[in-house]
Parts: structure tokens; C-alpha cells; sequence
């Protein structure tokens, strides 16, 4: 090779990066690219730091018959815990749902990242198989990773998580995609810390532009 640049699109050509995760060294003209880490070390950083807990709440429903059932329905929860877990779920049931429930079970979620599309009906959860090489043996080795993904049907999942996976650096294949039970999935959003203290060392960014206006 030429330049460390194309040293780096080698390895863009074979779904790797020579960015931050890979160093590119010159030894008498041969051009080494060396991993900084290894695939399962790149996924944990490439996947939400979430930890998701599926909570199954039962109450009773009216059908459109106007007859009263009673239901138990999963949803998917961001917590810390099993305890704020139960908490978050609480509070997001007590906004949607007239009269008493029961939260009957939860359990860690095998769940690692969510893609949410405001126009989905549904959530479809997906198999994702990365493919990694064992540095000893050299050996292929696969690790599946479960994801969900918001859409109408199973062909708009499929080609929403490629688009959504696409800036991925690691070859991955996806085996199967089936449709979730799920009813909802409740992630953090920024404004539930909203309520916050400003840390006395930041200033609005009014006042910063202000400073820069004036100095200029």
C-alpha cells in the first residue's frame, strides 16, 4: 500500500474501521494495522448503555363488545435496577391505564439496543449474529445480540435495522426477525433530568454567544 490512507480504506473495505479502534504503523515501507480492542470490547461501546427490564402488568380491559377482561401485556423498561424498573413502570402505568393493575413479573431483558421510528405500529425483535475472530485459534466465532426495531411489518424492520446498523464496523448478519408481544417500551429520555441543577461552572449558550459577539 501506498499511504496509511489506504491502509484505512482496506480496511473500511472489509467492514473495519482505521479510525479510532485500529492504529496504522509504517515499518519499512508495509503498512501494519494493528486492533486497539477487540469485537466484543467495540460492541459494548457501539450499544446503548441501557439495561432494559420487561415488566408484565395485568388489569382488566374493556373489549368492544363493552365486556370487562382481563389482560396481562409486557412492556419494556430502562432502569438501573429491578427496583426503579418497578418504579418507572408504576408511574407509566398510571398514566395510561384507568383503574387498578398488578405488576405480576420482571425480568432482565436479553434486549441490547432499540430503534424507535414514530411511525411504527409495532415492535419487531431481531437476531443479530456478529461475526468475530478468535485471535488464537483464528477460528470464526459468532455472538448474537437481540435488538428491536419499530415498524409496520417484517420486511420495514429488516431494512430499517440495516439502515440503522449500517454505520457498524464489524461484519454482522441478521437470522430472523419475529414480531415482539411488546405493547410498549419506555427508554430514558434527557428531559426526565431536566429538573436538574446547573452546575454553577456552565452558562447558557444566550450568554456565551453574547461573550463571543462582543469580543469580536
Amino acid at each position: 500500500m501506498r499511504s496509511a490512507v489506504q491502509a484505512r480504506l482496506s480496511l473500511r473495505k472489509a467492514h473495519l474501521d482505521g479510525g479510532p479502534f485500529f492504529s496504522v504503523y509504517k515499518v519499512n515501507d508495509v503498512f501494519l494495522c494493528v486492533a486497539k480492542m477487540t469485537i466484543k470490547e467495540y460492541l459494548k461501546i457501539y450499544s446503548m448503555t441501557n439495561n432494559w427490564f420487561e415488566c408484565k402488568v395485568k388489569y382488566h380491559q374493556i373489549d368492544e363488545r363493552g365486556k370487562e377482561k382481563k389482560v396481562a401485556e409486557p412492556y419494556l423498561v430502562d432502569a438501573i435496577s429491578f427496583t426503579e424498573a418497578e418504579t418507572r413502570i408504576h408511574k407509566e402505568m398510571e398514566s395510561m391505564i384507568q383503574g387498578e393493575f398488578n405488576l405480576v413479573n420482571i425480568s432482565k431483558s436479553n434486549v441490547c439496543e432499540i430503534f424507535p421510528f414514530e411511525d411504527g405500529d409495532r415492535w419487531f425483535k431481531a437476531k443479530v449474529c456478529i461475526i468475530d475472530v478468535d485471535p488464537d485459534s483464528g477460528k470464526e466465532k459468532k455472538a448474537n445480540n437481540y435488538m428491536l426495531v419499530e415498524a409496520d411489518n417484517v420486511k420495514q424492520a429488516y431494512d430499517r435495522l440495516e439502515e440503522s446498523l449500517s454505520s457498524m464496523l464489524v461484519p454482522y448478519s441478521i437470522p430472523s426477525i419475529t414480531e415482539s408481544p411488546l405493547m410498549d417500551v419506555f427508554p430514558y429520555f434527557d428531559g426526565e433530568n431536566s429538573d436538574q441543577d446547573i452546575p454553577d461552572n456552565l452558562k447558557p449558550v444566550s450568554e456565551v454567544d453574547s461573550q463571543i459577539s462582543k469580543e469580536e
